[in-house]
């Protein structure tokens, strides 16, 4: 990949952002159990973050793909998971169905705000008893007249308890499996929709994340993304960017951690000597940094084949995959060796350990990358 000088110029204003204007919150946040979305989205909306890809009519910036592999790397830096999480759902998550397949009327309504970060977005797929077994979804949206009624409830939704609009995915007619399904985008003022429940969570504790109910929530049918029928199809597109965002985040998240781990270790002395003397730390710590530069060099082929407008699905399950697997052994590969310390809240490694854990199973558990790679490649019976 060829990264000019405007891409590593928007490098340095990204990480120093997060330096200036996220890091410094983060232990406030996390107190808090609670992120101010609005504030920080608005922040991120004046210099362009939350619209890279996007039309300029919208408010994006028609940034090619680098950027927000960039934006992801860069926010996978972050001293917690939390704000890329919510970032992620806000720019690879709940927009992308709506910037592809929505109206102008819709783009001007939705996305326009939430790209200039004026609004906060979530998307509403996984259910109590559907999490990526998606077919299984049975939240229904019936007909009535010119309007959506929609009934069911939605589970592990971050940003819900702040979004004012969710991307939702409802059954909208009788067809069973993939068939049969809309996305519809949801306000959250529309009459029938509430949060059930904040979900106290092992990790992400910063994210807001909701059990939502919907009973006889009616919004216009006009509020249907692209076509009724297609919601599935539609979504299936939108989980290969998320997946790639997530594999984006990992080689930051990884690269960071592993460079403070090393610090550390040169400083602890035990037995005489630096920890980092120990030939087999050194050698674990170089195998993992060797691992992130693979995800790192398989990211990049990714994005050169999206920019191409290549069908990337295979590629982001491979990476989402690898990248879930490859944080939870640098996350306790660090934690371990920083020992006692390590275990301390104090230490940055407890919230990595527990924050980085969700990677494997968040966006598409392992079990269901594998699947899909066995059906893709024919390892099925």
């Amino acid at each position: 990949m060829q990264f000019t000088a405007e891409h590593h110029e928007f490098r340095s204003v990204v990480r120093s952002f997060i330096e200036n204007e996220v890091n410094p919150h983060i232990p406030e946040w996390e107190a808090a159990g609670m992120m101010p979305l609005h504030e920080v989205f608005s922040k991120m909306g004046d210099l362009g973050f939350l619209g890279l890809e996007y039309e300029p009519e919208f408010g994006g910036q028609r940034a090619d793909h680098l950027f927000t592999v960039i934006l992801a790397e860069e926010f996978g830096r972050c001293d917690h998971g939390s704000l890329p999480m919510a970032l992620g759902v806000q720019v690879d998550m709940a927009t992308p169905s709506l910037a592809s397949f929505g109206t102008p009327e819709q783009k001007s309504t939705y996305l326009k705000p939430a790209l200039e970060g004026r609004m906060v977005c979530s998307i509403a797929v996984s259910e109590p008893d559907a999490g990526s077994d998606v077919a299984g979804i049975r939240t229904r949206a019936e007909r009535d007249g010119d309007q959506w009624v929609i009934n069911g409830s939605k589970m592990w939704i971050t940003n819900s308890l702040q979004a004012d609009w969710l991307c939702l995915l409802a059954r909208t007619s009788d067809e069973g499996g993939y068939h049969g399904m809309s996305q519809i985008i949801v306000p959250t003022s529309a009459p029938g929709f509430s949060v059930s429940k904040k979900l106290d969570k092992l990790g992400m504790r910063a994210s807001d994340t909701g059990l939502l109910s919907f009973d006889d929530c009616r919004v216009p049918l006009a509020n249907t993304i692209g076509e009724v029928g297609r919601g599935f199809q539609q979504q299936m597109t939108q989980f290969v960017v998320e997946r790639m965002w997530a594999a984006y985040s990992t080689v930051g998240a990884c690269e960071l951690a592993l460079e403070r781990t090393a610090q550390y270790l040169r400083e602890r002395h035990a037995f005489g000597r630096p920890l980092l003397a120990n030939q087999h730390l050194q050698y674990t710590l170089a195998e993992l940094s060797a691992e992130v530069d693979m995800l790192r060099t398989y990211n990049y082929s990714i994005a050169a084949a999206y920019q191409r407008g290549e069908d990337t699905t295979r590629q982001a399950t491979i990476a989402k995959l690898t990248a879930g697997r490859l944080i939870r052994r640098v996350a306790d590969t660090c934690l371990q060796y920083h020992g006692g310390m390590g275990y301390v809240e104090e230490t940055w490694t407890a919230r990595f350990f527990r924050d980085n854990r969700l990677s494997s199973i968040g966006g598409g558990a392992d079990e269901v990358m594998l699947q899909v790679l066995a059906r893709m490649d024919g390892f099925t019976a």
